[in-house]
């Protein structure tokens, strides 16, 4: 049975609840048949010290967005997602306002997967690209 987009969001949500997506107040906003998006708020509590995003907190949104479409598109309650490889380029600074990843994949297998993820500011303008590879681990 497949889950309609509301459950779907329902059920990321209820991943976020108690780890590092709820610190960073990541919260995940649209589904598609192959992409999942996901939106942070940027404020002083992810800024470097010089004000400006910190490419560790963008990492972390990129790599929590495509763990959960790895997860949601698998469609299988019994595996654990671990991403074994992120790289990201940082194009473009963001003081505030809220930055959102797009998660596309690349490549769905049983083991592995593959993601390109797209963080854009409010106006649309990019400001990291990422590829993550994610690990499926059955349990």
């Amino acid at each position: 049975m497949k889950l309609s987009k509301k459950e779907i969001l329902s059920k990321c949500e209820l991943m976020c609840r108690n780890t590092l997506m709820e610190t960073l107040e990541i919260e995940f906003t649209d589904v598609t048949d192959d992409t999942i998006t996901a939106r942070m708020p940027v404020t002083p509590r992810v800024h470097q010290p010089d004000g400006v995003l910190h490419g560790g907190a963008s990492v972390a949104l990129a790599e929590s967005v495509g763990s959960a479409g790895a997860f949601i598109f698998l469609n299988a309650d019994d595996v654990a997602i671990r991403g074994i490889e992120i790289s990201a380029n940082h194009v473009k600074s963001i003081r505030e306002g809220w930055v959102y990843a797009k998660a596309s994949i690349l490549h769905k297998g049983r083991t592995t997967q593959l993601w390109h993820i797209r963080i854009v500011n409010e106006e649309d303008e990019l400001i990291s690209m990422v590829k993550l590879t994610t690990l499926t681990l059955r349990n």
